[in-house]
This record gives C-alpha cells, sequence and structure tokens, in this order.
C-alpha cells in the first residue's frame, strides 16, 4: 500500500511568521505531528510520501504514485483540506481524513467526497481503519468510545519530514487539560484527564531527532504541558540528565496554564531542561470574563504577578488574550494593552472570541439562538465573531483592531520585549559555543539594518541592546531573536485591520444585529422598571 500523507495549507496568521522564516531561509514554523505519527501507527511494510502544502504542492507523478490519499487538519486549515479532498478524487484516489476539524464536523468533509473518517485519537481508529481496508472495503467511519493509552504511541516518523524547511521539530508529551474553560475544544478532543507518555518514550524521540541531526529548537506541543505535574516532573528529571550528556542541542518551547507560577521546583526544572517560552492562556484581564467562561485558574492570584514571576525564573511569556465575552465592558482592548505592557509580554496573540464547535460555549449559544448562519468558528486573527455578542460587535471588532495595532506598533513592542529581558531570569548551565549559521549572521543584520538604522526605532534599538548586554548579558541572544519578531507583525497587523474592516462592512451592509441580553438582565431591568412604576 502506497499512502501519500497530505498536509493542507494554513492561511497567514499569528503562527506563519513568514517574514522572519524568510530571514532564515525557512518556510514552516512547525511540521505536521500528527501525520508523521499516523505513518508510525500505521502498518510499517506500507510505502509513505509526506508532501507539506506549506512548503510546496503536490506533484502529479505523487498523486500517481499514490494508492491511499490521507488528510489531517485544523479548522483553521478548512478551505484547503476541502480543495485537496477534491483533487484527490478526481484523480481517482481513496481518501481518508482525520485530525481535530474532521472529528468536530465530520459531515463536512463526507460532503466533498472522503471515504474513510479515521475520528478522535489514531492510538484506537487508526487500527480499525487498517483492518477494513485489509478486507477490502472502500469506506468507513472510525469513531473512538474512550481515550487510548498513550504510552503504547510509536515514535513518529520524523524521516518523512524536509527539515531545511522547518524552523522547530515537535513532539508531544501529553494530551487532555485538568481545566474547564468554556470556549476551548482541547477537553472536548481530548477529555479534562492528562495523559502522558513515559519519560523513556520522549526522549526516544528526541534520540531520533538528535540521530537525524535536528540541532534547533523542539516545540512541545502539549495544549497544557503541566497538566499532569507530578508526570511532567518526572519527565523532567531525565530530561535535564540527556540534555547535559548531548550538550544541549534543543531549545523547547511550550504551553502551560498560568498556574506554573505557583511551582518554582517546575519552573526552574523546565528552564534546567532549556526551555525557553512558554505559551500563557491569559484570555483576559477582566475577572468577570474569567468567571463566566470558566477559566477560574486565572483568578487564583495576581496574573500580573504571575507572569513576572516566569520570567525571573528564565521563561520568556507569550500570551493569548481573547476579545468579546459575554457581558464584558466598553474598553475591553485599551485593558489588554494595559495589561501586556504592565506584565511585560512581548508576543501576545489577540482575537475576537470564537465558538467552536461542540465546546461548552457552542452549545450554550446554540441553545440561546446565538450562533450566526454559515459562520464556521476557528481561531485566525482575521474573523469576525460567529456568534451574536452581549455588545455590539461594531464596537468589539474596532477595539480589537486598533489593540492589535496598538500591542505591535514598532517602539512599544521593541520596549516591552526590553523590559521583559531586563528581568529575565537565567538557567545555571552555558550552551557550547558553536558557530552560527551563514544564513543566520545575515538575518542579524539585517534585523540590525531595519531596526537599528532604517526606521524610526533605531535609537531605542541601540540603547536597549547595549543596555541589555550591560545589564543582562545573558539574555541578550534570546533578546535579539525576540526583537526580530516585530518583522512578522509589522505586516501582519495591517493585513488583520484590512481584513476585519472588510468584514465588518459586509456585517454593517446586511444591517446590525441588536446585541443578545441574557434573559437574567432582562428579568432585572422589568423588576427595576415595575419597581420604579408602583414607586418602590
Amino acid at each position: 500500500m502506497r499512502v501519500l500523507l497530505v498536509y493542507p495549507i494554513f492561511p497567514k496568521t499569528f503562527w506563519s511568521y513568514e517574514k522572519i522564516l524568510a530571514l532564515v531561509d525557512r518556510k514552516v514554523l512547525l511540521p505536521p505531528l500528527g501525520l508523521v505519527t499516523v505513518a508510525a501507527i500505521l502498518p510499517q511494510e506500507w510505502e509513505f510520501k509526506l508532501v507539506d502544502r506549506n512548503i510546496r504542492p503536490v506533484t502529479e507523478a505523487e498523486w500517481e504514485w499514490a494508492d491511499l490519499v490521507i488528510l489531517s487538519a485544523m479548522i483553521v486549515q478548512k478551505q484547503d483540506l476541502l480543495s485537496q479532498i477534491q483533487e484527490a478524487k478526481q484523480r481517482g484516489k481513496l481518501v481518508a481524513v482525520g485530525g481535530p476539524y474532521p472529528t468536530s464536523v465530520p459531515h463536512e468533509v463526507q460532503n466533498v467526497g472522503a471515504d474513510f473518517l479515521i475520528l478522535d485519537e489514531g492510538e484506537i481508529t487508526l487500527p480499525m481503519f487498517v483492518e477494513a481496508v485489509q478486507k477490502g472495503e472502500k469506506s468507513g467511519v472510525f469513531r473512538a468510545t474512550e481515550k487510548p493509552d498513550v504510552t503504547s504511541t510509536p515514535i513518529p516518523r520524523f524521516d518523512l519530514l524536509e527539515f531545511d524547511a522547518y524552523d522547530m521539530m515537535s513532539v508531544q508529551f501529553s494530551r487532555g487539560c485538568p481545566f474547564q474553560c468554556e470556549f476551548c475544544d482541547i477537553i472536548v478532543l481530548y477529555g479534562r484527564k492528562p495523559r502522558t507518555k513515559t519519560p523513556a518514550q520522549l526522549l526516544a524521540e528526541l534520540d531520533y531527532l538528535y540521530e537525524l541531526g535536528w540541532r534547533r529548537g523542539v516545540f512541545m506541543v502539549d495544549d497544557n504541558f503541566i497538566g499532569n505535574k507530578r508526570n511532567v516532573k518526572l519527565l523532567l528529571k531525565e530530561l535535564k540528565i540527556w540534555m547535559a550528556e548531548h550538550n544541549y542541542p534543543f531549545r523547547f518551547d511550550t504551553e502551560a496554564s498560568i498556574d506554573l507560577a505557583q511551582d518554582t521546583e517546575l519552573m526552574e526544572l523546565m528552564v534546567e531542561c532549556g526551555f525557553a517560552a512558554v505559551f500563557l492562556g491569559i484570555e483576559t484581564p477582566d475577572e468577570d470574563s474569567l468567571q463566566l467562561t470558566k477559566k477560574f485558574q486565572n483568578t487564583r492570584s495576581s496574573l500580573i504577578d504571575s507572569v513576572q514571576t516566569i520570567i525571573k525564573t528564565g521563561l520568556r511569556p507569550m500570551a493569548g488574550f481573547i476579545i468579546g465575552f459575554d457581558g464584558e465592558k466598553t474598553g475591553a482592548g485599551d485593558r489588554i494593552v494595559r495589561f501586556a505592557e504592565a506584565a511585560g509580554i512581548p508576543s501576545t496573540t489577540f482575537a475576537m472570541l470564537q465558538a467552536l464547535p461542540n465546546t461548552a460555549l457552542w452549545h450554550r449559544l446554540q441553545k440561546e439562538g446565538r450562533l450566526r448562519e454559515n459562520k464556521d468558528g476557528n481561531i485566525n486573527q482575521t474573523t469576525l465573531m460567529n456568534f451574536i455578542p452581549t455588545r455590539p460587535l461594531e464596537e468589539i471588532a474596532r477595539e480589537y483592531v486598533e489593540a492589535f495595532c496598538t500591542l505591535y506598533e514598532p517602539e512599544k513592542y521593541l520596549d516591552r520585549t526590553y523590559r521583559c529581558f531586563l528581568m529575565m531570569g537565567s538557567p545555571s548551565w552555558t550552551a557550547p559555543f558553536k558557530m552560527p549559521e551563514l544564513i543566520v549572521v545575515k538575518a542579524l543584520l539585517i534585523i540590525i539594518w531595519r531596526q537599528g538604522f532604517k526606521r524610526n526605532t533605531r535609537w531605542k534599538f541601540w540603547h536597549h541592546l547595549f543596555s541589555m548586554i550591560k545589564r543582562n548579558p545573558r539574555a541578550a541572544e534570546h533578546y535579539l531573536a525576540t526583537c526580530a519578531h516585530i518583522e512578522h507583525f509589522v505586516e501582519y497587523r495591517q493585513i488583520v485591520r484590512e481584513e476585519i474592516e472588510s468584514q465588518l462592512r459586509e456585517y454593517l451592509a446586511q444591517g446590525v444585529e441588536t446585541p443578545y441580553v441574557p434573559v437574567t438582565a432582562v428579568k432585572v431591568v422589568k423588576e427595576e422598571t415595575a419597581g420604579a412604576v408602583s414607586g418602590v
């Protein structure tokens, strides 16, 4: 069986980083970990080829070679996924699909001709699919009623990847998250009981990457790396030894909940293992909104203090923010900007709230009749909300655009990055010196030219850089690399403005929706009115 694995295109997003990646001659930030894991689970006597369409298109020779085409996608990749299913079917190929998007809305991929739907987690459903194919079946839907034990997951087939095209590699230690955020689809897809691999499994994956010659960053793609703190500490204690024995060949980034700040041992272990940055789902500084969306873990201590504790330990924070929660008061965009400035967070993802399929938020809004017809929820930063909010959508959209553009105004970005790295701690070890690649030196010179000479940021750039070298020299290299990120955001903030304003004009031309008023609010207004009339 000759299997062609195809990964659909991502549209331009916060995470695409085209301008930065182009400087170092790379195409994509991260590889399709799901597809190389699928290749490892399927029978190894089968033949595999993988095409990441974010790097290049599928050739006619590759289409011709394949007996079976397998695709996997997230909801943001929907358009290209549907297109590639149709391309495969036009060539008479059997098509199987899986991943988060088909699992959430399987009928959409069925409608364009997918033959096999391999849904939920592949450790359970892929063997069911293989059995059907070996029986000669030409279609089928495979679902799981339970979550798999990931200690049985094999080492991904990293050898199928075009290494030179990627800036980082991906590995996964755990699935699931213990929290219950209303808008999140992770707990729907993977459950609230975090399941982890063994330390030996994860180290074996790193061994394989090392053997294949990888020497750059590795993203731990767990949606909450610290969901099972006991197990992650067991991993980190062994990873610390592995990293030292291999002369610190990788740096790690990951995602974690803000309660990381309450566990000093865990933070210090991460830093000692070579973790450099952590994505934090902060969402909003408004406590009422956090309570409403059941993000209770963000209300237990000062968010600014928590972020700065993480920074001082030695981890650069990346933060996720959302605007458009129910009951949100005017000025939410400004409050998010002020929070990011006060906490010293260089990079923030920022989007309008979306109701993703089958989340608790989606079910609540569906019950209230608030979902907008023919509007898919996705996590792209250039999409209007897909439901009727409790304040005017136009107001939310304009606040969002202005806040996004303010966050990524070049001077403000440099100032935040500078404040962040001035307070940043460092690991106890120092990685051995190695000569940088010529392409990296060239990229550095371009950054210095643009930010230190060409733009009006020139004075701040040189002041901050020399001050960093003097006051926190061990953080200077990481600081300069983070300064480079503005090359992406300078252009991307204009894309956000143009896309949102275009969609807003279209929305307003159709007639403005009345903001949703919760039943409890209606009841209060009626009671107050009745009281006023009766003189009470």
